[in-house]
């Protein structure tokens, strides 16, 4: 990790407060999605229990992907590659909810409002 710093990389150590991994809606909503492949079953208890631990010593997240260097029996990387929305999508999306979120809080609170749509 010196070595990184050493050349001008900026380490976000992965840092949680108390034992829940995720607290906001979004972020449990994440984690309850990949719970549902089957594959990570024995991978996920892993990591959380890395993260508990501090052994997250390095965490980029950026479009499209999440970036982790992690300390176990050696220093190894992990990549989470995600598929982004084009522009055109995202705009198709956007223009579908419009008039049906009430409100910018209550979507960052995951919650959608009950506006009858035309």
């Amino acid at each position: 990790m010196e070595k990184l710093k050493k050349k001008g990389h900026i380490v976000s150590p992965g840092v949680i407060e108390g034992r829940a991994i995720a607290r906001n809606f979004w972020g449990k909503a994440w984690c309850e999605n990949l719970e549902r492949y089957s594959d990570y079953a024995n991978r996920l208890p892993r990591g959380r229990t890395y993260v508990r631990n501090g052994s997250v010593v390095d965490l980029q997240i950026e479009r499209g992907q999440v970036r982790a260097m992690v300390s176990g029996s050696d220093i190894y990387s992990v990549k989470i590659e995600i598929g982004t929305v084009s522009q055109a999508r995202w705009k198709a999306i956007c223009k579908d909810c419009l008039g049906s979120i009430g409100s910018l809080v209550e979507l960052l609170q995951g919650k959608l409002s009950s506006i009858p749509r035309n």
